[in-house]
């Protein structure tokens, strides 16, 4: 027969030690940044991040955060990099939690050496956010 639970789910495996907490989300938002913030540097003018939108060319018309750039993951290879200095810090993004185009493109620039965050939530978190967004190319 099995045990009768005395807790929650939650509680049933119990927490990481800090110091591996510490890690763990220390790593997450060396990777990561979230929509609210990408929003606050760009409205501020802190653009010391290019912000990458790697969904089709069709998808970027038709919505997409203003001021980010447009480039495909399957076209992040090193020639289409060119214009940026080597420490450009990219973020990318895609439609949203149910996309992995953002994780795919942050791989091909981790791959070329290039710094890269992702933006969690991608377009679809943006626009959870209350935040606008632009169409044309």
């Amino acid at each position: 027969m099995p045990a009768l639970r005395t807790g929650s789910r939650v509680t049933e495996t119990p927490a990481a030690p800090a110091a591996e907490a510490e890690a763990h989300f220390a790593a997450l938002l060396s990777l990561e940044a979230d929509c609210w913030d990408v929003h606050d540097a760009l409205t501020n003018g802190h653009h010391d991040f290019v912000l990458l939108d790697v969904r089709s060319p069709e998808s970027f018309a038709a919505a997409h955060v203003e001021g980010a750039v447009n480039l495909p993951h399957g076209r992040i290879v090193e020639r289409n990099l060119a214009d940026w200095p080597a420490g450009t810090l990219f973020v990318t993004y895609c439609n949203g939690p149910h996309c992995n185009g953002a994780d795919r493109g942050a791989l091909r620039l981790a791959c070329l050496g290039r710094p890269v965050k992702k933006m969690i939530g991608g377009l679809e978190g943006w626009r959870d956010e209350g935040f606008p967004v632009v169409a044309g190319a």
